[in-house]
């Protein structure tokens, strides 16, 4: 494994940083320092990614044929690392990250000209419809049925905890089209129109209180929405497949630059709070877990580099390798949030309902307060989301060890 950046890499490193000093503009900066969730307000999330669009960088996944940025394997890593560190938003993942790759994968070329270039240019938001009531990590016992009627499918059910669907335009979901032995032969990826009849989101307000802009998780609601057949991705009753091979996508990301800016963020409100006369940062059991979380983060990014390195030699990520991340990631960024709320103590309290009123309020609490337990409230879902860490430890202890 070769961990040193040539100089193309380097001065590639080096635009990215112009380009993040010049697009992340002081607004941006200020929204994203309210919030606890890594989502901006709508408008300033596109405002973002179209700047990255305009830039040719808002697919670093994709194909250069379906206008992706081109990057190898080392600019992605670096691209993915300096946005950590800037403290600049990701792109949502939802459209540009999960579905695309999907219909390049498995769309017919008329949904590949229908969607790929609204997908890529940000006019239009997607979100994602996989769990339902009772069928989480157990994905594949989803009941919300699609019904064949000639030229559409009628939908019925729902989806839960759906992120920012009240933005969409459009939800991919997976939908029951057959009851077999096997639930997972039954199931195929549709693609449905958020504007259509029969749709409809209620907001799930979540232990962190989070309103307003910051508002996350929905549910959305179908009652017999009709779904025209050309939404169907791919065959009929083939969406396990496609659904697996989606994951890969939503897991395989590095976090170690992440996790070391929201560490070294605790790290200075601990320099200034005072605890028995001195910084609190001075404190012996503070030093040690902070030494402890740098060690693991530091191990993290071996990992990281070490995947990604072979990513770049052609291997695939794999089930295994993404798994992985998404374990150890999920776990620091829950331990990290724990130590920010100990540090904080009983600066803590000016936590008010929405966070992004809480920021708003001048001289309340101390600088970076205030998204401290709303964060910390919110990250409590990270080891569930995107399949929880129990269902990652089997695929690690079958497609790693072989158990």
């Amino acid at each position: 494994m070769d961990l040193a950046f040539s100089e193309q890499d380097l001065a590639f490193r080096d635009e990215v940083r112009a380009f993040i000093k010049e697009a992340f503009t002081e607004d941006l900066q200020r929204e994203m320092g309210r919030s606890k969730n890594n989502y901006m307000n709508k408008d300033a999330h596109i405002l973002w990614q179209k700047r990255l669009f305009e830039k040719g960088w808002a697919a670093p996944n994709w194909p250069t044929e379906h206008g992706g940025a081109g990057f190898t394997p080392t600019q992605k890593f670096i691209f993915s690392r300096e946005l950590d560190t800037a403290g600049a938003p990701h792109t949502i993942p939802f459209g540009l990250v999960m579905v695309a790759p999907v219909i390049m994968a498995f769309g017919s070329d008329e949904q590949k000209k229908r969607f790929l270039p609204d997908i890529l240019a940000t006019n239009v938001w997607w979100c994602q419809g996989y769990s339902e009531p009772g069928s989480g990590s157990d994905l594949a016992s989803l009941q919300m049925k699609a019904e064949d009627k000639g030229d559409h499918y009628l939908c019925n059910g729902s989806k839960i905890w759906t992120s920012m669907a009240q933005h969409a335009d459009w939800i991919f979901c997976l939908v029951r089209t057959a009851k077999t032995e096997k639930p997972q032969q039954g199931i195929s990826f549709l693609l449905i129109d958020m504007n259509a009849p029969g749709v409809r989101v209620e907001p799930i307000i979540t232990l962190d209180a989070s309103r307003n802009n910051q508002q996350e998780v929905n549910q959305v609601f179908f009652e017999d929405v009709k779904v025209p057949k050309e939404n169907l991705v791919g065959e009929e009753n083939k969406g396990w497949t496609y659904a697996k091979y989606l994951l890969e996508f939503e897991r395989g990301n590095p976090y170690s630059s992440g996790l070391m800016r929201g560490l070294e963020q605790i790290k200075a409100l601990a320099a200034e709070i005072m605890a028995d006369g001195a910084p609190l940062s001075t404190d012996a059991d503070f030093i040690r877990q902070a030494t402890e979380l740098e060690t693991r983060i530091v191990v993290m990014e071996a990992t990281e580099l070490r995947i990604f390195s072979e990513v770049s030699a052609g291997q695939n990520i794999g089930p295994g390798s993404s798994s992985m991340l998404k374990t150890r990631g999920t776990e620091l960024q829950q331990d990290i949030s724990q130590l920010g709320v100990e540090v904080i103590g009983n600066y803590g309290f000016p936590f008010v309902e929405d966070t992004l009123a809480s920021a708003n309020q001048a001289d309340i609490g101390m600088d970076g307060a205030p998204t401290i337990v709303p964060g910390y409230l919110n990250r409590r879902k990270a080891t569930i989301y995107a399949g929880s860490n129990e269902i990652q430890h089997s695929i690690i202890a079958k497609a790693v060890l072989g158990l």
